[in-house]
């Protein structure tokens, strides 16, 4: 799944992975589960870690660790993104993707061929 990014913030317009910062005590896996909920209004189960993509943008670095997810909650809702899509592997060019993001990419090709 991939989620643009709203008018008004860093990176509008961008496609990412959802997701967000870890906040002290959460593990990784953690707060992918929080964010989730937060952005998208619906619950996951974490499963096989992909990567780490690593970008420094003007205001900061960015450490993204990814990991496929399988979501179980309701279908999911826009909270603080304006559209996301469904994307299969031979699709994952199809949209602008944060920086950040980018190597993420070539992980999950690597993982699922």
């Amino acid at each position: 799944m991939a989620a643009r990014r709203g008018p008004g913030r860093q990176m509008a317009g961008y496609w990412e992975f959802p997701g967000g910062k870890i906040e002290p005590g959460e593990t990784p896996q953690v707060a992918l589960v929080r964010e989730l909920r937060e952005e998208l209004l619906t619950d996951a189960e974490v499963g096989e870690f992909v990567g780490r993509g690593v970008f420094d943008y003007p205001f900061g670095r960015v450490i993204l660790d990814a990991y496929f997810c399988e979501l179980v909650g309701a279908e999911p809702q826009l909270t603080e993104h304006v559209e996301f899509r469904w994307l299969g592997v031979d699709e994952l060019d199809s949209i602008e993707w944060a920086p950040a993001d980018v190597p993420i990419i070539g992980q999950i090709r690597r993982i699922l061929g």
